[in-house]
């Protein structure tokens, strides 16, 4: 035997033992290069093939469907394909989710073609933290059509389904019955106050619009729960369990991240008409509700608490209820949104804390997330099981200008 042949049985030898150990000692290794499974396999070849051509192929559409085709055996027989990106399939669960059942729920942003780059940011991270796994659909809406190019670039970021919406004029725009003249003092009052947003009536749109429009909207209409995502936000956690079915299984109405003070200057009257209310409507009061969150005297006066609503996750059935349909459309009656500027946060958060009882509201404490300048960051435990990236230091929660002590002192008594 010369010194070749002696080296290929060299290396013949070393393959055969390395291939008894994994044999033994990896049992995925030996079901695969088992006798009777590599038999299998080349009986069965042709018979896979067209099985897979079958699987992978849509003929209604000619898009490819992101699955993996497997033998009867479990075996694999084709690598994941990925989806045409012109297609924006259903959510879907992932492999390891087979069971997974999801919520009637949609992700939702108002934003407007100039924001392209805000909207990529804040999309990105939901992806990467949370969507990409569980694929709810977004809903993006607009008082002025999207460009093509916001519509292919947001695309891009999911395989989700995307719907795009043009908000009607009537539901964003000051309504008529608004006296401009008493509307602009109030505006150029608060222009010298130097409040943000003082003089903008675009804003007080917005404001109007969250607080009253935005949950009967078409695209809307078929789902029951929202996420609302705001441009240019950051999420620093990873979110593995699903928040939506968590508020439907733990009989949640309203969830938030954060709670702050409002300008006082935006909202002089806002109290007084909500207590009209109160009297008027009594029936509408929740027993056991969040007045203590709202009110350091009972009710007499508005300590000017709120659920920041940038971030939100709630019931949009709670908002089209009879109950909110009839404190806003009073409200709205009043016109504070225009001659002050009434925001949508102290709206939602005093219809939150006085229509339902307080059990129905959640702080979601793990979801890390940013909207300029405040942050909520969770530390301890959620910090590292959510893998978060935040600065605990800069955790909002207990700052001065914070109001999440002030919901502890009625939520954990």
């Amino acid at each position: 035997m010369n010194q070749k042949q002696r080296y290929i049985l060299l290396v013949f030898s070393i393959v055969v033992i390395l291939h008894i150990v994994f044999v033994h000692t990896h049992e995925e290794y030996g079901h695969a290069f088992s006798i009777s499974n590599v038999v299998s396999r080349v009986k069965g070849n042709h018979s896979e093939q067209a099985a897979m051509a079958i699987t992978i192929t849509n003929p209604t559409t000619g898009t490819v469907p992101i699955a993996t085709a497997t033998s009867t055996s479990g075996s694999i027989l084709a690598p994941e394909i990925t989806a045409d990106t012109t297609s924006t399939p259903p959510p879907l669960a992932t492999s390891e989710e087979s069971n997974y059942r999801s919520a009637n729920a949609t992700f939702v942003m108002l934003a407007r073609n100039n924001e392209i780059e805000g909207v990529i940011q804040s999309i990105s991270e939901v992806e990467l933290r949370f969507n990409k796994k569980f694929r709810y659909p977004y809903v993006f809406l607009n008082d002025e059509p999207f460009s093509e190019e916001f519509k292919s670039r947001v695309s891009e970021l999911t395989k989700a389904k995307i719907e795009f919406g043009l908000i009607p004029g009537e539901d964003w725009h000051q309504p008529d019955w608004i006296d401009e003249d008493l509307a602009k003092q109030g505006r150029d009052k608060l222009v010298a106050d130097d409040v943000i947003y003082g003089g903008s009536v675009s804003y007080r749109n917005m404001c109007r619009f969250n607080s009253g429009f935005f949950f009967n909207q078409k695209l809307l209409q078929k789902y029951r729960w929202y996420w609302r995502v705001e441009p240019s936000v950051h999420f620093y956690c990873n979110v593995d369990n699903d928040p939506f079915l968590y508020m439907e299984q733990h009989n949640k109405t309203y969830g938030f991240t954060i709670s702050l003070f409002e300008f006082e200057k935006t909202i002089p009257t806002l109290w007084g008409h909500v207590k009209d209310f109160m009297l008027q409507h009594p029936e509408y009061v929740a027993r056991d509700n969040s007045m203590g969150f709202l009110s350091e005297d009972g009710g007499e006066n508005y300590n000017l608490c709120h659920f920041w609503s940038n971030f939100e996750i709630a019931d949009m059935d709670f908002w089209r209820g009879t109950a909110y349909t009839k404190f806003f459309e009073y409200l709205d009656s009043q016109g504070g949104f225009y001659y002050e500027r009434w925001g949508d946060a102290p709206v939602h958060s005093i219809a939150a804390a006085l229509l339902l009882p307080k059990d129905k509201i959640h702080f979601f404490k793990e979801i890390g997330y940013f909207h300029h300048p405040f942050t909520h960051c969770p530390s301890g435990k959620l910090y590292l099981d959510g893998k978060c990236s935040c600065q605990i230091g800069l955790n909002f929660d207990y700052q001065g200008y914070s109001c999440l002590r002030k919901w502890d002192r009625i939520y954990l008594t």
